[in-house]
């Protein structure tokens, strides 16, 4: 994998518990291809808590990615790198901080404090995502969100990631 690989990853809660983790895998720069897919299941997950979200996610993301042989290069996640402009971290920060790998977090919601959040709007929607990063510069994740594959607001590796979330196909 390494550096010709990216990913992209979410989790689900299914209704009987725990957490479902889902990865795509692509060797295109805009995920044109999906070279492949896992997916893992942890038991037991913590509780929600506003602002901490990367407790209930990170250990599921943990376990998706240790299914892989090699890390990918790039990984965007469903959510936020850094909750603020002062780097308070999210789930996505967490991952690089773990992994060391560059991440991209793309979030359908805006959140209160990340002023700092780079609006994407794709397709034909008004309603813009909002972009983090770390390990790239947030001008450079923008623009990769903006050419990710998908002619929809949301692109189709996040869609696909998403539907193995939570256990249907990708599609």
């Amino acid at each position: 994998m390494g550096d010709d690989v990216r990913a992209a990853v979410d989790v689900g809660y299914p209704p009987s518990g725990g957490a479902r983790a889902a990865l795509v895998l692509s060797d295109s720069p805009e995920f044109a291809r999906i070279t492949g897919t896992r997916v893992s299941m942890v038991d037991e997950v913590a509780p929600y808590e506003p602002g901490q979200f990367y407790k209930r996610e990170l250990p599921a993301v943990r376990a998706v990615l240790a299914e892989l042989t090699e890390l990918p290069h790039l990984l965007v996640v469903d959510g936020f790198v850094d909750l603020d402009p002062a780097g308070t971290p999210g789930m996505g920060r967490y991952v690089h901080r773990e992994f060391g790998i560059t991440v991209v977090g793309v979030a359908k919601t805006a959140f209160r404090t990340a002023e700092h959040a780079l609006e994407v709007r794709r397709g034909a929607s008004a309603r813009p995502l909002h972009v983090t990063a770390a390990g790239m510069p947030p001008e450079d994740a923008a623009t990769l969100v903006q050419r990710l594959s998908g002619p929809h607001r949301i692109p189709d590796a996040l869609r696909a990631v998403d539907r193995l979330s939570r256990g249907l196909p990708p599609v």
